[in-house]
């Protein structure tokens, strides 16, 4: 029997809302945890998660069975209800309702993988890759 064979890979950038530094290191595991949590209940493989305190990098590969869209909705609600219920219901925590999504060879998957897992560096050392980090429009409208 034949059967569908895809291989799509995503790589997807969202912020905090107003670019705040709201991903403070003593929840930014929880943070990535959530995420990775709801990208494997939509049957996502999570390749790689990273960012730094205002916005998030991650790279999936993607079933055909979802959208981008609806995907990075579940992500961000999901994440956001965990962190505003269970982690610190007392603290403001959102994310912006924009996102960027590129799409992503497998020739360069472990190249884009070192670039997420190693967002703190890159930011420091200014070695930043300027269409990966996109100036998110703020917006009021929020998420």
């Amino acid at each position: 029997m034949i059967s569908n064979f895809t291989q799509l890979y995503l790589h997807y950038v969202w912020a905090t809302w107003d670019r705040l530094p709201l991903i403070t290191p003593d929840i930014q595991k929880l943070v990535y945890a959530a995420i990775i949590k709801e990208c494997e209940q939509s049957k996502c493989t999570v390749i790689a998660v990273g960012g730094i305190e205002n916005h998030v990098h991650l790279l999936t590969g993607f079933p055909v069975t979802i959208s981008v869209s609806d995907l990075i909705k579940q992500i961000k609600g999901s994440s956001s209800h965990f962190i505003n219920h269970e982690v610190k219901p007392s603290d403001f925590f959102k994310w912006q309702s924009s996102y960027a999504a590129f799409t992503v060879s497998y020739d360069v998957i472990d190249n884009v993988a070192h670039y997420i897992r190693n967002q703190a560096i890159h930011h420091q050392q200014k070695s930043i890759i300027s269409a990966w980090e996109l100036t998110l429009p703020v917006d009021v409208k929020g998420d």
